[in-house]
């Protein structure tokens, strides 16, 4: 069966007992309460506040304010069959300067959200760093300088400390690719700088953060509890748009500056000569110290991977047209530094409300690739789902055919690369609630539960109703059509 192939609609799959059922979400996305307890801003604060960044002006002063529904929310959770959530901890709700003393009220919220997950049966999967770097850090100069990746291993010990008895799962930073390049080379994310160099240097700095950070948890986390430690990495699936050796050396590229940049130090211990040699016109790479390398490949339980859609490239003659449809925002900076001379096609077929293609084959070939290179790694999806243009019925219900199709397909693919090997211990839809999509703003729809902006009422879809039978049953059923 190939990559592209997919069984019948109607056939039922069936994961082994123990597979994570989950959901994800991050704290700057539904969190709100931006100035309660001691918060001070974060670089998305600062970014959502600034006019022209944000569709509409949009910010996540409330968003769907979880801070206060937390409960609510844990228990839409339940009634959803979730086993396991994932969430992120506000670095500036905890840490309110990036440094010194944790502000304890900060740290009650997410021992309150703790307890809450458990005593409902509900695994907390917590994530350290979803991009809400605090300002201050970003005022002193941001993940590009060294200091950022200490001052992160500092605040990993603080939440440890806090609810490491009662937390197994970890994971330091979620999609550092968007961090590094979205945030200091295009400028589409927060902190909103486009500087290829200062890209570079942060994506270096996260990589040495993720090691120092997995040092310290494991220095704090309690002895002989279970932990597993992880990375989510939003690992591009590269493909060549011709089989030309030159379209196929765009891949290369692509791959070197989208995944090799990370899982080379991560797990290898070493930046791949390719990436020196691609970016070197803009750097010689004299921030990396000796033992960096080193120190940022760090022992990891799992290794965690988000997943949306496939990426299309060709090579471009100089002077020519360069399409650049990356599914990354719009900017004059590119956020691929020494990919110049690369071109990004919209793919064929179905798209979502995101304009990104709908590819399931294409995670059975990233979970395939990905196993082969680490063996014996375990994987797990940390997130993926769609958005879509919901319509609410007359009397509230929210028919979401379209998302349901999307997670079943994906899920069997899934399920398929487990079939044939692949070791994929658990699943989180994107996302549990419809929350601020960054730039985006409140305009784009990922929730299994549609919250109305207005009222904050949730409402789960029928997706999530049909998510929710597969999450309690461990069988993939098709979802109802129509």
């Amino acid at each position: 069966m190939t990559a592209s192939e997919t069984r019948p609609l109607t056939a039922t799959r069936s994961f082994p007992p123990g597979f994570l059922w989950g959901a994800a979400t991050a704290a700057y996305q539904i969190e709100g309460a931006a100035a309660e307890d001691g918060r001070t801003p974060s670089i998305w604060d600062t970014f959502s506040h600034t006019p022209g960044r944000v569709f509409e002006g949009h910010t996540g002063d409330v968003a769907v304010d979880h801070y206060h529904r937390f409960r609510e929310d844990v228990a839409l959770m339940s009634e959803l069959g979730l086993n396991a959530y994932r969430f992120s901890v506000s670095w500036s709700r905890v840490q309110p300067t990036g440094r010194g003393p944790a502000v304890q009220k900060g740290l009650d919220f997410y021992r309150a959200l703790v307890d809450e997950l458990l005593a409902a049966g509900i695994e907390p999967a917590l994530t350290l760093y979803h991009w809400d770097l605090p300002q201050e850090l970003e005022d002193a100069g941001g993940w590009p300088e060294r200091s950022t990746a200490e001052r992160f291993a500092e605040y990993a010990g603080i939440v440890a400390d806090a609810v490491g008895d009662r937390v197994s799962r970890w994971t330091t930073l979620n999609e550092p690719w968007c961090s590094a390049f979205l945030g200091y080379g295009s400028g589409v994310h927060a902190p909103g700088r486009t500087d290829p160099v200062a890209a570079l240097r942060a994506a270096h700095h996260l990589n040495l953060g993720h090691g120092l950070a997995v040092q310290a948890l494991r220095a704090a986390l309690p002895a002989g509890r279970l932990q597993q430690l992880s990375v989510s990495l939003n690992l591009h699936e590269v493909r060549p748009l011709t089989g030309s050796a030159g379209d196929l050396d765009a891949v290369r590229r692509i791959d070197a500056v989208g995944n090799r940049i990370w899982l080379g130090p991560m797990l290898e211990g070493a930046y791949p000569e390719d990436l020196l040699a691609d970016t070197a016109h803009l750097t010689d790479w004299s921030f990396v110290r000796d033992g960096d390398a080193a120190a940022a490949k760090q022992p990891l339980d799992l290794l965690a991977v988000n997943y949306y859609a496939p990426t299309l490239v060709s090579e471009v003659a100089e002077g020519a047209e360069k399409p650049q449809d990356d599914g990354h925002g719009d900017s004059e900076h590119s956020p691929w530094p020494g990919a110049d001379r690369v071109a990004f096609h919209r793919a064929p077929g179905e798209r979502t409300a995101m304009g990104w293609p709908v590819d399931a084959g294409a995670l059975y070939d990233l979970l395939k690739r990905v196993s082969a290179a680490y063996p014996g790694l375990p994987l797990v999806i940390s997130e993926n789902g769609a958005a879509y243009e919901d319509v609410v019925a007359p009397d509230g219900s929210v028919h979401d055919p379209e998302r349901a199709a999307y997670v079943h397909a994906h899920l069997e693919a899934v399920h398929r690369a487990m079939a044939d090997g692949v070791d994929v211990r658990g699943y989180f839809l994107w996302s549990l609630l419809d929350n601020f999509e960054w730039a985006y703003g409140y305009a784009k729809r990922f929730g299994a539960v549609r919250v109305d902006y207005d009222t904050l009422e949730r409402t789960p879809k029928s997706s999530a109703r049909w998510y929710a039978r597969v999450a309690r049953s461990g069988e993939l059923t098709a979802p109802d059509a129509g």
